[in-house]
């Protein structure tokens, strides 16, 4: 067994799972690019993209807690953060509405698809942080949207892997297609969100 690989292996993917708690928190991290990195430069281990896709959906359901948790005690980093950028604040006040609005499966639809647009996650979080009543339902919805991203992703690379013989054509081709999804959802979401509003 190649010991340095092994250990080259295991940074990467402690840095991918530290990215995906964080990014509920700091959404421009790349999270998604570090995951998809990790299952490459572990996909030849038997397991290992199993294991890694377990512990995805359980950084990304940490923090989504984490967040969730500090909205709701009203932390003045959460506070100055919503007082300081306007947009999010309205973001954050729209998607708490349309939570109220929709129907027990809609909100769950919603808190799936929030988890692949570009700061939805950040968003929804605070969202659910900000509102009144208790937020367990919203945490089952979370730990489902966490495995369905973390299936997603992490699948999105292993097969990458597989498909391409170099490590770099996988990783563009990989990310290339998660950001187009990303970015397809982020349009259908505003386009129905134009609709409503007629």
């Amino acid at each position: 067994m190649d010991i340095a690989a092994v250990i080259g292996s295991s940074w990467i993917c402690a840095l991918a799972l530290c990215a995906v708690l964080g990014d509920a928190f700091l959404p421009f991290i790349p999270s998604g690019t570090l995951v998809i990195l990790a299952v490459l430069k572990t996909s030849q281990i038997d397991g290992a993209p199993v294991l890694l896709g377990l512990g995805v959906a359980l950084a990304s359901f940490l923090g989504d807690l984490l967040l969730l948790r500090l909205a709701r005690r009203g932390a003045p980093s959460v506070q100055r953060r919503l007082e300081h950028r306007p947009k999010l604040a309205a973001s954050v006040a729209r998607v708490q509405q349309a939570l109220n609005e929709r129907t027990t499966g809609a909100a769950a639809a919603m808190v799936v698809v929030a988890r692949f647009v570009p700061a939805g996650r950040t968003v929804l979080d605070l969202a659910i942080g900000h509102s009144p009543g208790h937020p367990h339902r919203f945490l089952r919805w979370s730990a489902v949207a966490a495995l369905v991203w973390a299936a997603y992703i992490v699948t999105l690379g292993w097969l990458n892997s597989h498909w391409f013989d170099t490590a770099w054509l996988s990783l563009a081709v990989s990310c290339t297609a998660a950001t187009a999804v990303s970015t397809a959802i982020a349009r259908i979401v505003r386009r129905n969100r134009r609709l409503a509003a007629l």
